[in-house]
């Protein structure tokens, strides 16, 4: 599995904390346009990104690149990650995944198990 990194903040957290939980998944870290059209090309399987809405920049070129029926934005601010949103996004096959850069260490680890779980 390929995961591409974009977004505007927290980029080598989310690939240190990616690497951390599941060391077998390759990453890749790119600007939000190349990250975005590695998932077009199929370069990659899925897309992380952060910024400080969860939804603008992290998601930006993804929702351009991908349509928006492929991004799911996990957490905004003062709204934390759900699980239950989450796992639904990845069973309704969303491959690209925004979030704030202060729910990083929650996100991250919710959107792998959901992937790991739907495999």
């Amino acid at each position: 599995m390929k995961i591409v990194i974009g977004g505007q903040v927290e980029k080598k957290e989310i690939e240190r904390l990616i690497k951390e939980l599941e060391p077998t998944i390759e990453t890749v870290v790119k600007s939000d346009l190349e990250a975005a059209m590695q998932m077009k090309t199929g370069k990659a399987d899925y897309y992380f990104g952060a910024c400080h809405t969860g939804g603008g920049g992290a998601l930006a070129m993804a929702i351009a690149m991908l349509g928006r029926n492929q991004c799911e934005t996990v957490s905004m601010p003062g709204k934390k990650p759900k699980e239950e949103n989450v796992i639904e996004a990845v069973k309704n096959g969303k491959k690209a995944f925004g979030f704030t850069g202060d729910h990083v260490e929650t996100a991250v680890p919710m959107i792998l198990n959901a992937i790991k779980a739907n495999s």
